[in-house]
């Protein structure tokens, strides 16, 4: 039985909103984040949430955020999850009026990670499928995830999401649930499919437990892999390789600009990134100035 307004909302996300548990997650945790600010409990009764939650005390939570140094992409979010909780609870008739209905979310940092050029790219690859062909099962697991990231476009929330059944294996596609649980179909190419196969073959068995289920990457202790060791895993071997810092956001933004500088269509890169507007696939993907140059140069009849 569902008891607490926070346990309650958290529902309404999932059903109502179809939001993913990613989202649903980072969410709650900045609720229990401003109830920890204002003194009030996770479970705290509904009458309490019109008293400790004000314009002032939400305006505060976020100014003390950003002076400990949160990052304006997280005040946004903040401000975006918080606005979502008050105006449901308005709704649910748990607050009389809305304390965050008049707040602004700032101006995300427009900044994108580097991405690799084609060469690392190559250098990263070829560090993991050295260390995987007689590797370890977390070898033979960090090629797989870095070859199928890389061809594909993945989030590092879609990857550690993948089902075995996710994959198509005859036609080198994989189903993936995004955002907002949109499903997509992404191709991917030879070295991924030569990297899924040595996992669910040599890898993926010895780490198989009750806990396993369906999941297609699997953690050390048999359960479905968690994003931060991803993250871990990718900062290491990209050290590892000597080409600059890169997460796995880095990976996925390399992948769209690679793309891009091949000639693939902007709207194509969108439908495989999984975006729902083409603005947000332009900011992951630029072209160098020599090649808009070329295409000037070919296209343009004053050139």
């Amino acid at each position: 039985m569902i008891e607490s307004v926070g346990d309650q909302w958290g529902e309404y996300l999932r059903l109502s909103r179809r939001m993913s548990e990613h989202t649903i997650d980072a969410y709650r945790g900045d609720l229990r984040a401003l109830l920890d600010y204002v003194g009030l409990r996770w479970d705290a009764p509904a009458g309490e949430f019109g008293q400790a939650l004000t314009h002032r005390s939400i305006r505060s939570w976020l100014a003390h955020t950003l002076a400990s140094g949160g990052a304006r992409s997280t005040i946004a979010r903040h401000t975006a999850a918080i606005r979502n909780f008050t105006a449901w609870a308005v709704r649910e008739e748990i607050l009389a009026n809305d304390p965050a209905a008049a707040l602004t979310s700032p101006r995300a940092d427009q900044r994108l990670p580097t991405p690799l050029d084609e060469s690392e790219a190559r250098t990263l690859m070829n560090l993991a499928r050295a260390e995987a062909v007689d590797g370890s099962a977390a070898q033979m697991r960090a090629w797989a995830i870095l070859e199928l990231t890389y061809a594909c476009g993945l989030r590092v929330s879609e990857v550690c999401a993948l089902d075995v059944s996710s994959l198509n294996r005859e036609a080198l596609t994989v189903r993936v649930l995004g955002k907002g649980n949109k499903e997509r179909v992404v191709p991917y190419g030879p070295p991924a499919r030569e990297a899924l196969d040595h996992w669910l073959v040599r890898g993926r068995p010895q780490l198989v437990a009750q806990s396993s289920g369906e999941a297609l990457f699997l953690g050390d202790r048999g359960g479905r892999i968690d994003p931060r060791v991803v993250r871990s895993m990718v900062h290491r071997l990209a050290a590892k390789a000597g080409v600059h810092d890169v997460a796995p956001h880095g990976l996925r933004h390399s992948t769209a600009t690679h793309l891009l500088q091949g000639g693939a269509d902007l709207r194509a890169v969108q439908e495989m990134l999984g975006h729902a507007s083409l603005s947000t696939t332009q900011r992951y993907t630029h072209v160098d100035t020599a090649r808009l140059s070329a295409i000037y140069q070919r296209a343009h009849p004053r050139a």
